[in-house]
């Protein structure tokens, strides 16, 4: 799925922002010049035993809480996915990338509510000098992800 022909496709207001290659979400904001909390980093989580796969978004100036990610997926075991297994699903991106829109890749989303506050919200699309930037209330009517608290600060 390409990013920006998605949004056009669903006539949505859109920002794209090219930039020098980044391979974290964090660093993208410092080049950017944007606070970490108005990032979005996109992680694929694989859900165990089942085996089965949960996109998580989050703020790039925080981490995921696996104990509070696994009790709102009700499973015992849950770990990040590797990078290659990121490229299983997204055969259309730079390697290592995932734009947060599960959904097109027929994943569930899981959107930390702390994101839902910001108004506008800016996420790597589907390179590693891409951004894209979009109003949140958008993206939530695009994707529906579930929004719920598991992201805690890094220095938690």
């Amino acid at each position: 799925m390409n990013v920006t022909t998605f949004l056009d496709n669903q006539k949505c207001w859109y920002e794209h922002v090219s930039h020098q290659p980044t391979y974290s979400a964090q660093r993208m904001a410092g080049q950017l010049h944007v606070p970490g909390h108005e990032v979005a980093k996109t992680v694929l989580l694989r859900v165990q035993p089942k085996r089965e796969y949960v996109v998580a978004v989050l703020p790039a100036n925080m981490t995921i809480d696996l104990n509070r990610a696994k009790d709102l997926l009700d499973t015992k075991r849950l770990e990040l996915a590797t990078e290659p297994e990121i490229a299983t699903f997204c055969t259309d991106c730079e390697f290592g990338t995932l734009p947060p829109f599960g959904s097109r890749y027929g994943l569930k989303t899981l959107v930390d509510s702390s994101l839902a506050e910001d108004e506008v919200i800016l996420f790597e699309g589907n390179t590693h000098h891409d951004a894209i930037r979009m109003r949140f209330d958008d993206f939530r009517r695009l994707e529906e992800p579930v929004v719920a608290s598991f992201a805690v600060s890094e220095c938690e």
